[in-house]
């Protein structure tokens, strides 16, 4: 006698297809999700037709032992959850178990950075190019101007290429940035910013004479100013030519770093939101992972419990 469950899965599957539009790899993931549970539900004396909540619950947990992803967890739940409305849908079962099923929560996960090293090699090494005479200057003093004022104020990579031409009049140590939802910060300027910009300013002029911009980053493109992507393709390209992976390095991560490397030097959360621009401090704290050693190393040293511990051994 053919199994009714296989039958009823097999009927699903032929629906996503047909009625969802369900792409072939969609359809092989489903597959796959149910077959999974069914093995399952039979170390529990039941199928995929007359599982209950608490059998599905058990599989949830199942995945949670196993190590399964947050992601890979909910994506199976979401086969699951169709399957099962699918099945009351077609009043092959007067209940759907699915419906009280908890989605597993995802981890948030934690932002890519540079160490302070690297960083600093990849800002010398700007600094070394930009200094060398000869054809391609300018670009060389853009990437410099560029990644300064990235690290130096932790500016979103749109933001950054799009400043205005003024920013190269004003000369000053802080600069006001105009940020998602258009809402407007002051943030302050390294010398070595301050000096990159003034550099790069100065061989704009050389090289296009008088001619006047609306953006500090002037391009041929839609938008008048140097597409996002060119920055981080040349970024990459600089990180490669420093050492450091093209895969670890990015305009974001560059942000990432800033952040990062306040917090680990001792400044305030506060502080830092208000310089990234975030309107919610929990989208900041995302980035105190990177006190948690010092922080360990700091109660290791200095708290007289952990000596009178070291003294025990």
């Amino acid at each position: 006698m053919r199994d009714l469950s296989a039958a009823h899965a097999e009927a699903f599957l032929e629906m996503m297809s047909a009625e969802r539009g369900a792409a072939k790899n969609t359809l092989v993931s489903y597959e796959r999700d149910l077959d999974e549970l069914s093995a399952f539900l039979k170390t529990r004396s039941a199928s995929l037709t007359s599982a209950g909540s608490p059998d599905l619950q058990a599989f949830l947990s199942y995945m949670a032992r196993e190590g399964y992803k947050a992601s890979s967890q909910a994506r199976r739940l979401s086969a699951i959850r169709q399957f099962y409305k699918f099945l009351y849908a077609e009043n092959i079962r007067e209940d759907d178990p699915s419906g009280i099923l908890d989605a597993p929560k995802k981890g948030r996960s934690l932002p890519k950075t540079l160490s302070e090293e690297d960083t600093n090699k990849l800002l010398l090494l700007a600094e070394q190019e930009a200094a060398r005479e000869g054809p391609g200057r300018l670009d060389r003093l853009r990437m410099l101007a560029l990644l300064e004022l990235c690290y130096a104020t932790g500016m979103r990579v749109t933001e950054l290429v799009s400043l205005p031409a003024r920013v190269l009049g004003e000369n000053g140590r802080f600069l006001i940035i105009r940020g998602k939802g258009s809402k407007e910060r002051l943030v302050p300027l390294t010398k070595t910013a301050v000096a990159a910009i003034a550099a790069y300013g100065a061989e704009l002029k050389a090289v296009h004479g008088d001619k006047e911009f609306a953006f500090l980053f002037p391009a041929s493109s839609a938008t008048g100013y140097l597409p996002r992507q060119v920055f981080a393709r040349d970024l990459k390209s600089l990180g490669t030519r420093a050492g450091i992976r093209a895969a670890a390095l990015s305009p974001h991560v560059i942000r990432h770093a800033f952040a990062s490397h306040l917090l680990a030097n001792g400044a305030d959360l506060r502080v830092v939101q208000e310089l990234l621009g975030h309107s919610d401090i929990s989208t900041t704290q995302i980035y105190t992972h990177v006190l948690d050693e010092k922080l360990r190393e700091l109660v290791e040293t200095h708290h007289p419990l952990a000596k009178t511990t070291k003294n025990r051994e």
